[in-house]
């Protein structure tokens, strides 16, 4: 016979079997573990960030200062009615028994501005005491305005309520006859400038790029140096067309600097699609392309900046270095004023 403790196990055990085989209750489902979200992508650096002004555009201990004059006003006869807001430059080299060259820029409140890209009035003491450009008289130019309109600033520079998107943007003569009849004659009354046109640039950004560039197209004659940062060569009033009036004119006796980033203005058009007569990066490209093939004495940068002074700011010694490499120079060894710094006049 069993043992009864035997017959007892054996029990309990087909007990938990019959048991195990029933229908378990319904389990409430369980969520899934909960995941992190995935980490955001970084944002992406801005395209002018490594562009900055270097010693050449900062004051420099013993370096003569030259001196702003201005503002002054110039009535226009070009565009009846408006008046031109502009300040000389005057280095400390100045005698006025030589003849100076001659730097014009346009949207004259950006480049003097102290605290902006270019701080030209620093950049022009340096380059001047150092010889690496001749001594000149510099000139800023706003554009025009009605004398009720408000003057340009280096936060607005005028294109909704002055008279630049007509004066900069439009090929004809008028904004030329601005410059060489109407502001070199007042000029010539005060200073002495080299009547030379080899001896005269002029220079700006954006709009003022290619002002620049449509003064010295008109009258070379009077400026054959055209310094142009982001310049507006585009659809905004025919712009782009120069890259075929370059290929088909004669060619001219210009040095051009031209400078441009590949996040400049894309060519997004009014109706948002892409127009490739107002993508400024294509625009600069082609004309570069003109002027080489007319075999222009052009040098020419690409970036990766955005519209704006950032790299043209941080490049403008440079662009001034290269446009004014062969002003006169002595080669005598034993010319000790040549070797030494440009000192300043002696009242």
């Amino acid at each position: 016979m069993r043992s009864a403790p035997f017959i007892a196990l054996m029990l309990a055990a087909l007990s938990w079997q019959a048991a195990s085989q029933q229908p378990q209750p319904a389990q409430a489902p369980q969520p899934a573990p909960a995941q992190a979200a995935p980490p955001a992508p970084a944002a992406a650096p801005s395209p002018d960030l490594y562009y900055k002004i270097g010693p050449d555009s900062l004051p420099q201990d013993g370096v003569p200062k030259g001196e702003v004059r201005g503002p002054f006003t110039l009535p226009s006869e070009a565009y009846p009615g408006t008046q031109h807001t502009y300040w000389v430059y005057v280095p400390a080299q100045y005698d006025p028994k030589t003849p100076a060259s001659l730097m014009v820029l346009n949207d004259g409140q950006a480049f003097k501005n102290m605290d902006g890209d270019v701080r030209a009035p620093n950049v022009f003491d340096n380059l001047i005491y150092r010889r690496e450009i001749p001594v000149m008289i510099g000139v800023f130019i706003n554009p025009g305005r009605l004398p009720e309109q408000p003057e340009p600033t280096p936060s607005n520079w005028g294109d909704r309520d002055t008279n630049r998107p007509t004066e900069y943007n439009s090929l004809d003569d008028k904004y030329a006859r601005v410059i060489v009849d109407e502001l070199l004659p007042v000029l010539a009354k005060d200073y002495n400038i080299a009547k030379d046109p080899e001896r005269r640039g002029i220079g700006g950004a954006s709009s003022g790029a290619i002002a620049a560039f449509t003064v010295a197209w008109e009258r070379p004659d009077e400026f054959r140096k055209v310094l142009s940062i982001v310049g507006s060569f585009t659809n905004l009033r025919g712009g782009h067309a120069y890259t075929d009036i370059v290929s088909r004119s004669e060619k001219k006796p210009l040095r051009i600097y031209l400078q441009d980033g590949r996040n400049d203005n894309r060519g997004v058009g009014r109706n948002g699609n892409y127009d490739e007569t107002r993508d400024w990066f294509l625009q600069n490209v082609r004309l570069m392309r003109a002027l080489t093939g007319k075999g222009y004495d052009l040098n020419y940068t690409w970036g990766i900046g955005r519209h704006g002074q950032k790299q043209g700011g941080a490049i403008f010694p440079d662009m001034m270095r290269w446009l004014w490499r062969d002003h006169a120079v002595s080669t005598d060894p034993n010319d000790a004023v040549e070797r030494s710094f440009n000192d300043p006049v002696k009242k």
